[in-house]
Parts: C-alpha cells; sequence; structure tokens
C-alpha cells in the first residue's frame, strides 16, 4: 500500500500534467532540449506564459535547467517523469 506521503507526490506531479500548456512543453521537451524562445515559437504562446508553466514544473521537478548565455536551456527529468508512469502503472487494475 502507497504510503499518504508517495500519494502526496504523486498527486502534486499528475496535477502538473492536467494543464494543456505544461503538456505541450514536457512533448516538445521529450524531442530534446529547448530554450523559452523555441518553447514560444513552437506553442505559439507568449513569453511570460511559458515561463509561468516552466516555473511549476522546475518546482514540480519535472525539467530542470542550465544556463547558457543569456539564456536557459530546459530539459524534461526523465527520472521523474518516469517515477510518475510507474506509479500509472501502479494504479492500473491487474497490476
Amino acid at each position: 500500500m502507497a504510503k499518504k506521503a508517495q500519494l502526496t507526490e504523486w498527486a502534486r506531479g499528475f496535477s502538473l500534467l492536467s494543464d494543456p500548456t505544461r503538456l505541450g512543453i514536457l512533448k516538445m521537451l521529450a524531442a530534446g532540449p529547448k530554450n523559452v524562445t523555441a518553447l514560444c515559437d513552437a506553442l505559439g504562446l507568449k513569453q511570460p506564459t511559458i515561463s509561468h508553466h516552466l516555473g511549476l514544473l522546475r518546482m514540480g521537478r519535472l525539467v530542470t535547467g542550465t544556463r547558457k548565455g543569456k539564456s536557459v536551456v530546459y530539459v524534461a527529468d526523465q527520472a521523474n517523469l518516469k517515477d510518475l508512469a510507474v506509479a500509472i502503472a501502479k494504479l492500473t487494475p491487474g497490476r
């Protein structure tokens, strides 16, 4: 049985995945590292919107950013995304 802390962590991760913009960002990052400008262009959204969602994803440890000169390059945190996928599998009947 999952402990309350683990369930809370899963719920936090799932809530981050419940937004179409954040899912779009994660989908773009699955193809490789991107900066905010590339994400804005690909998703057709303004920089403040993308930055807001990236901040939430960073706080939830689903993306990480590395400064490259004046910009930050973001990547999906594969380990934490995998943990959420495992959580989903554990919630699936018959597993």
